[in-house]
């Protein structure tokens, strides 16, 4: 499989792979930079083993936790080796102040990551050995390793969508696309150069080719389905899916197009537990409290430069009414980032190049600081850390009007930060709002803690490189 699935969470198996192979090259060169610097015999270095170990595995671990944060592995996708290099340089870096922070907390146990000249050698030595083993790995595994071979049961609209939505470059990550069958009556919407057409039956096919899974994309499964076929070769040990389910696993969105109710009602997801829910408001309060202390003198500078540029008498915060929790109305809270008098005509979506913004407010929205105050809403409830983003009643109202499933969204809490706020760009359109959308469903079916966690974490991405804000 090229997917792995923790806590309801598709990963891509080559990026589990991966990190467990950089874990083990950093503590190695952790390990290696420590016998040079303090010891210099092996026996000796054996001997002491056990009171380097929780030094070596603290190294390992922060600094893996760093890479994520900076969406390390996947860049290995979009930016190729070198771009990958550059995102673990500035990671490891980044994480030698965690470190002095751990040894500050705990210095009992992991006292050898107070040592700076110890903690650049290791940084320096891990930067090489990581280099040399990544391109070892590329070198060994190739691009298509971990990639299944996939034939699509069905030739209509849902199998035309499959094709253009995952089979780009950028989204075709776990599989390589075999073709596309069709099946008797069946309209089809597939061009030639992807269709087959079986000499026998199917079964005869994945007998003589290397298929791995047959994804069923039928749009009317009224007309009939090949079953004894599909279970002669589920027999053989190949995979059946739903195209929805394959979607999904693939894009970490819903198909909005290929779900109805009865898939919702149906389908793995969209279940959570009172401990869950115990452990995600706790995980609410300890982040909104952490990013409070961390930001607090952020927030005062934001406030004095705004009132500079505006006059003493501007106000600093801008409230709104937005839809939360069960389509109850509450009030967020945002530094004022537009002018005072920015909706005298009314509520219209935010765009690119927005002549409303002010100076202050412009560079605010980039580094994301105008949402600051939102914590507060988390501490009192009416938002969590992580979920869908609230929306303007006007909007949700005309929104609900015309994209299915979007009254959905409301579900759950909405969030300072999220699943599409990490996948998507800003959205300033209904057609943008839509595509958020998916990927809001993906969260709501697959919330867990683990999933929370990887979001908070990949936020920095976002703050640092600026990606999605407007």
């Amino acid at each position: 499989m090229a997917h792995v699935r923790l806590f309801r969470h598709y990963i891509h198996l080559p990026f589990v792979i991966l990190g467990l192979i950089d874990f083990i090259v950093m503590a190695l060169a952790f390990a290696l930079a420590v016998f040079f610097r303090f010891f210099g015999e092996v026996g000796f270095f054996v001997e002491n083993l056990l009171f380097i170990i929780l030094s070596v595995i603290a190294f390992s671990l922060f600094n893996l936790i760093v890479m994520i944060a900076l969406g390390v592995h996947q860049a290995s996708v979009e930016e190729g080796m070198s771009g990958m290099m550059l995102r673990t340089i500035m990671a490891m870096i980044l994480a030698i102040p965690v470190h002095g922070f751990a040894y500050f907390v705990a210095d009992d146990w992991l006292w050898y990551l107070g040592s700076f000249g110890l903690l650049t050698s290791a940084t320096v030595l891990s930067i090489f050995s990581l280099g040399i083993t990544r391109v070892l790995f590329f070198a060994l595994v190739g691009n298509e390793a971990f990639k299944r071979r996939v034939l699509v049961l069905g030739a209509g609209h849902r199998a035309r969508q499959l094709l253009e939505d995952l089979t780009t470059p950028f989204n075709r990550k776990g599989f390589t696309m075999a073709g596309f069958v069709p099946l008797p009556d069946e309209p089809i919407e597939i061009a030639d150069e992807h269709l087959i057409n079986l000499p026998t039956s199917l079964h005869e096919y994945v007998l003589r080719h290397p298929v791995r899974e047959i994804v069923v994309a039928v749009d009317d499964r009224r007309r009939g389905l090949p079953m004894e076929d599909l279970l002669e070769c589920k027999m053989e040990g190949v995979q059946i899916i739903d195209g929805a389910n394959f979607y999904e696993r693939e894009s970490r969105k819903v198909a909005l197009e290929m779900i109805t109710r009865g898939w919702l009602v149906f389908s793995d997801g969209f279940t959570v537990s009172s401990v869950y829910g115990i452990g995600k408001r706790t995980l609410d309060i300890f982040s909104a409290g952490l990013l409070l202390l961390a930001t607090f003198p952020i927030m005062l500078l934001t406030a004095l430069a705004i009132k500079l540029e505006d006059g003493l008498k501007s106000p600093v915060l801008y409230s709104q009414e937005r839809v939360g929790l069960n389509n109850r109305v509450f009030r967020v809270h945002k530094f004022r980032s537009m002018v005072t008098d920015a909706e005298k005509h009314g509520a219209v979506w935010a765009k690119k190049n927005d002549s409303r913004v002010t100076r202050v407010g412009e560079f605010i929205r980039k580094v994301r600081i105008d949402e600051l105050p939102q914590i507060f809403n988390v501490l009192n409830g009416t938002m969590a850390f992580v979920g869908p983003r609230p929306e303007r009643p006007i909007f949700v109202e005309q929104l609900s009007e015309k994209i299915p499933f979007y009254a959905e969204r409301h579900r759950v809490k909405p969030g300072l930060t999220g699943w599409a706020q990490l996948c998507f760009a800003y959205a300033d359109n209904e057609e943008d709002t839509r595509e958020k959308l998916r990927y809001d469903l993906y969260y709501i079916k697959n919330q867990s803690l683990l999933l929370d966690l990887l979001v908070i974490i990949q936020t920095v991405e976002v703050v640092l490189f600026k990606k999605g804000s407007r």
